[in-house]
């Protein structure tokens, strides 16, 4: 059985309780966070052991940790992590930079400690059934990926302040798995975006919509959409286009579009289902099987979902395409690396 740290116990945090105090290989939770009423009402809920500070929580004897605090706090937090030995899951991004990321992967690889990175698409049977398709190649060559990712609604001002912009906070998921699905590497990015919600997003040098163009290594295009607003519900699509076939994921009867096609519309039609309200209703059984495919790590397994190297390159993709925004043109990998 295995004890596991939670530092965090924000929206994601609070989230990871839960699932983790569900998992039957989880023997015991240990949990931390600034504000001291969110630990007491986490640990009281999940009968998690509760402490005042990460350094103690790091040293009461856990297996492993997990990191879910604000973006800011996760390259210094993983880091004091694998300092103590501890495996160590890492919500994205593990830096606030793509230089930054890169220093600290440079850290932990010398470390040794193994470090798995939420990229939770990764664990989605559909996406890892497109994923295969493509690999398999049954699909024929790839010309075209496209992945959309819209929220019902923007997270709270004080957490787009310090979330890094649309490209690394929100679209960073769409560039991780479109970069997972093809097995090709990113060249080359245009972005553009607009301000169209609250005007608080410009003051912040962020957009409310935004929309990528990729172009892979392998001759394969990219296109990425991402948007704060989606009244609807929740959005998350993946189309893989090869010359021999195509396959989707996400177009499920929750999938929040409302076909207007007279034939298909209606009680009877497609889609049937209530909308995906949020990502972590849509991303349930993935959020799930990913923390435990980390246990796994933890009890000395191989690491299953995203690696540290991997959170690298779509943190560069992210710096690339914030710098295409403004700039207004495209800007290569190689471009933001040097």
């Amino acid at each position: 059985m295995t004890t596991l740290g939670l530092i965090g116990l924000g929206r994601i945090g609070a989230f990871h309780a839960d699932t983790l105090t569900n998992l039957p290989e989880i023997s015991g939770l240990v949990v931390t966070d600034e504000r001291p009423d969110s630990v007491a009402e986490v640990a009281a809920k999940y009968d998690a052991t509760p402490v005042d500070s990460v350094d103690k929580l790091l040293s009461s004897g856990i297996d492993g940790v997990v990191v879910a605090a604000a973006t800011p706090a996760h390259a210094e937090l993983a880091l004091a992590a694998v300092e103590r030995g501890l495996p160590t899951f890492c919500e994205k991004p593990i830096a606030a930079t793509a230089a930054e990321s890169a220093r600290v992967a440079e850290v932990i690889a010398r470390s040794g400690v193994p470090v798995q990175v939420g990229y939770q698409r990764r664990f989605d049977a559909a996406f890892a059934a497109a994923k295969q398709a493509a690999y398999s190649g049954a699909l024929g060559a790839l010309h075209t990926v496209r992945s959309t990712t819209m929220d019902p609604a923007p997270p709270p001002m004080d957490y787009i302040r310090g979330s890094g912009g649309i490209f690394r906070d929100c679209a960073v998921h769409d560039f991780d798995v479109i970069r997972w699905v093809t097995g090709q590497e990113v060249l080359e990015v245009y972005a553009t975006g607009s301000v169209q919600g609250d005007p608080l997003f410009t003051e912040y040098g962020d957009v409310d919509t935004a929309a990528i163009v990729v172009r892979f290594d392998g001759g394969a295009l990219g296109v990425v959409s991402a948007a704060r607003y989606n009244g609807r519900g929740y959005d998350c699509r993946l189309e893989v286009h090869g010359f021999d076939d195509t396959v989707v994921a996400g177009w499920d009867r929750g999938v929040p579009v409302r076909n207007v096609d007279p034939a298909q519309s209606g009680p009877s039609g497609f889609p049937s289902g209530m909308p995906h309200h949020f990502f972590m209703d849509r991303f349930a059984e993935a959020f799930r099987a990913e923390l435990s495919a980390f246990v796994k790590v933890v009890q000395g397994g191989p690491i299953q979902g995203a690696t540290v190297a991997d959170a690298v390159e779509v943190a560069w993709i992210a710096e690339a395409a914030t710098e295409s925004l403004r700039r207004g043109v495209p800007v290569r990998i190689e471009e933001v690396k040097q």
